[in-house]
């Protein structure tokens, strides 16, 4: 598995790279690299919130820090943050410092919390620090069923989003198109570094490894066993809604909807994601 995998990584570098030799790399008039320039996807900050500003600004060095250990595109692992922790406000977040509802289980034997997920009585994985979280969720990802991932590029942010997706990480149809929005209305991708293709064929042996070694450590256990899939519901503000409107629809508070996404009002804009469900 490990050669046909280093096999198919190198062959598809060597691609790769002589496309790029025959492309023009565009330039964000921000200077920053991208293939497009001002389209309605890209970052142009529509939707954003000022506690998601402040959540990226908090905990992008050490999304930075394991990208570059591992291999995760911080806007990727940036992105998951916000959804799963709805920008560090969510009850998880601030009692367990757990920013993206990774249950017990594995070779877990630290501090919990119990709390209704899908039984009146599931337990959660309780850190020390946000920090912690943040760097548990990389060693979430490193098993067998991810590990296809790891030999993307750590700046492929939507081949990330679309794997994860196809891996089994959540069962929202749209998660790849919620994680690649959250990145370009925010920018995300900005903290994402490109890699020389003999960098990325070290990083993945590297990540091989650490993969190997677990399986053999630790307890075996199901992915489904540490966390289940994310299936929370995710709307998309249209031009009549109001933040009572979606909240009847959804048969919500607005102090919910506000909680989960993190805003401090009740104000909303064309297109913005709100997570209407838990």
């Amino acid at each position: 598995m490990k050669k046909f995998l280093l096999a198919s990584l190198i062959l598809a570098l060597f691609f790769v790279s002589c496309g790029s030799k025959r492309s023009t790399v565009l330039k964000h008039p921000n200077g920053s690299r991208g293939g497009t320039v001002n389209t309605p996807n890209s970052s142009s900050n529509k939707g954003t919130s000022t506690s998601g500003l402040a959540y990226i600004d908090r905990y992008k060095g050490i999304a930075i820090e394991e990208m570059n250990k591992y291999g995760i595109p911080a806007s990727i692992k940036l992105a998951q943050a916000i959804l799963e922790s709805g920008n560090g406000n969510s009850y998880l977040a601030t009692q367990a410092n757990n920013h993206f509802g990774i249950k017990c289980g594995g070779s877990w034997n630290g501090k919990s919390v119990n709390r209704p997920d899908d039984t009146a009585n599931d337990c959660f994985r309780v850190y020390s620090d946000p920090e912690q979280s943040f760097r548990d969720h990389s060693q979430f990802l490193l098993r067998k069923r991810y590990e296809g991932l790891f030999t993307l590029k750590k700046d492929d942010y939507k081949g990330w989003a679309r794997g994860l997706k196809a891996a089994g990480y959540a069962t929202n149809p749209r998660y790849p198109d919620l994680l690649i929005d959250l990145i370009e209305r925010y920018n995300l991708q900005q903290y994402d570094q490109a890699e020389a293709p003999e960098e990325v064929i070290a990083r993945v042996e590297k990540v091989e490894e650490v993969i190997e070694e677990k399986e053999v450590v630790e307890p075996p256990a199901p992915v489904e066993e540490i966390k289940k899939p994310v299936a929370m519901q995710i709307y998309e503000v249209k031009a009549t809604d109001t933040m009572y409107s979606i909240a009847r629809q959804y048969n919500v508070t607005v102090n919910d909807i506000k909680s989960w996404n993190g805003l401090s009002t009740d104000a909303v804009t064309v297109g913005q994601l709100l997570v209407v469900s838990k």
